[in-house]
């Protein structure tokens, strides 16, 4: 009986791959660490074929966990990494390196982007960052291996092609992706081939639109045995890897809010409309797995990892007294930081400390505001946590903006920043939402296990099969009223003060870089 699935999430830390059975049950998984190269300052990439043998382990060690026969997965689906882009030949072998997300690059050719980001955003969903669009003019700009560029892909489709030899002719990606082409309509799941004219460029070199549910080919003999999977598996076209974790977490319905609190804080959300935010230009409208919905997603590169460099950099005594006594430094911090009251008596963080991403704002810098005597490290951590939920009141506002009917109803919050109660208290408050944790703590390989099971009729619903595999996140914070108008105008002096200070950050960067380049 054919009643597994299998998702695979290739992300920028690692390959992980999940087996779930018809009622959502986790049954086994497997993980390895993505391996970056940094040839040079700026530049990260990592190579095909690594990604491939990472997602080729990963599938047989979770195979060999399940104990299942390879003749019980009814079909497997990858999501991955949205805004980096590989290309390859004719015969689907990679002509270039992945040129991760995080590469920089690109940065100069943002400017030719630039006099046309209104209408990137309006087309595409998102404003310039280093996403397809400037990847491509870098490459187009490199004649000798621009020639030998069959199509452009992503990791996931990739490996899914590699595994069911296709070539370059068949070369594929799921519309969930087109936010961050910069060429593509995010709403109608088409090229804008008028806007990629005006930069010399057609849909000769570009892959063509596809469902997540497309069924593009099946694992071919010669990749059976090193994948532990019956030859004939069905591969569906899979997703962007965010379309997957929303997918996975039960995200819907419009209203629900996603608040990923890792290393970066993640905000997203569920519309039922397309909309682009020209006004604050943050968000990416990106599509959703479900047809007919949006999830509009906006990101600060320091969220935990600024109480990182806090910890590390300003409080290395505490930290290690803490750890010599047992206590972690986090909660030591927290604790410190709960008996500030709302607004940190006055005190003001901006976050960005290597840059603002939503919107792109490579000069942005960070910085703490209204200094008085009175100010001590508790005031300070409290104002980088609080930070975060000020960013994210933005991006609230902005989808408002675009949804003016949007009613958000709840915030459903996973990553490591979920587990602190203060953190969770302060964005309830700011936000005036009620922040819930979910009973799972994986949602990337369920998204895409789930759209696996759907490409063969496993799952037929997959809305309804997604709500009833997240199951009831449980409340954790409830947003009190009088904080939430009491955070209002500190959410105001946090959007004035970003705006004023980003043309002083840009003369102070130009400064460094002249005087560096004399």
């Amino acid at each position: 009986m054919k009643d597994h699935v299998i998702g695979v999430d290739i992300g920028t830390t690692g390959t992980k791959t999940g087996i779930y059975d018809r009622d959502g049950r986790l049954v086994a998984e497997a993980f390895e660490e993505s391996i970056l190269h940094y040839p040079r300052p700026g530049e990260v990439e990592q190579d095909p074929e690594d990604i491939f043998r990472s997602v080729q382990n990963t599938v047989k060690a979770a195979m060999a966990r399940s104990g299942l026969a390879p003749g019980r997965i009814a079909a497997l689906a990858l999501d991955g990494q949205m805004a980096g882009i590989m290309a390859i030949d004719a015969a689907w072998q990679p002509v270039t390196h992945y040129d991760s997300w995080l590469d920089t690059r690109c940065a100069p050719l943002l400017e030719e982007l630039r006099p046309h980001e209104e209408d990137i955003i309006r087309t595409c969903g998102m404003g310039l960052a280093f996403n397809h669009a400037p990847k491509l003019l870098y490459w187009r700009d490199r004649p000798e291996i621009w020639a030998k560029i069959h199509a452009f892909i992503q990791p996931a489709a990739w490996v899914a092609g590699r595994l069911a030899g296709l070539r370059g002719s068949d070369a594929f990606m799921d519309r969930t992706y087109l936010v961050f082409t910069g060429f593509g309509s995010g709403e109608h799941g088409t090229w804008n081939e008028e806007l990629l004219s005006r930069f010399g460029l057609t849909t000769e070199k570009l892959p063509r639109i596809v469902e997540p549910w497309e069924i593009i080919g099946q694992v071919q003999p010669d990749q059976a045995g090193a994948l532990g999977l019956a030859a004939g598996t069905p591969i569906a076209a899979g997703c962007g890897d965010q379309s997957a974790n929303v997918l996975g977490a039960g995200l819907v319905d419009p209203g629900a809010v996603f608040d990923t609190s890792g290393t970066a804080s993640v905000f997203a959300t569920v519309i039922d409309r397309f909309g682009t935010d020209t006004r604050y230009r943050c968000l990416m409208t990106c599509p959703h797995v479900v047809p007919g919905l949006y999830f509009p997603m906006a990101y600060v590169a320091g969220g935990g990892l600024n109480l990182r460099w806090f910890r590390d950099a300003l409080s290395p005594r505490e930290k290690a007294d803490w750890e010599a006594s047992g206590i972690n430094p986090y909660d030591a911090l927290a604790s410190e930081a709960g008996e500030i009251p709302p607004g940190a008596e006055t005190l003001l963080f901006l976050p960005h400390l290597s840059g603002r991403n939503t919107p792109n704002d490579p000069d942005m810098r960070g910085a703490f505001l209204g200094l008085t005597w009175r100010h001590g490290k508790a005031h300070m951590v409290r104002a980088i946590m609080e930070s975060i939920a000020f960013e994210y009141a933005l991006y609230l506002r902005a989808v408002r903006e675009i949804a003016p009917d949007y009613d958000p109803a709840f915030a459903v919050n996973i990553g490591g920043g979920a587990k602190s109660p203060l953190l969770r208290q302060i964005k309830a408050d700011a936000l005036g939402l009620e922040y819930r944790s979910p009973d799972r703590e994986e949602f990337g390989t369920l998204g895409a296990a789930i759209v696996a099971g759907h490409a063969v009729g496993l799952f037929p619903d997959l809305a309804g099969t997604a709500r009833r595999f997240a199951g009831v996140a449980r409340p954790m914070a409830q947003p009190r009223p009088d904080v939430t108008r009491a955070y209002a105008p500190f959410v105001d002096s946090y959007i004035d003060a970003m705006e004023t200070l980003s043309p002083l950050f840009r003369r102070l960067n130009r400064r460094a870089a002249e005087k560096s380049h004399p």
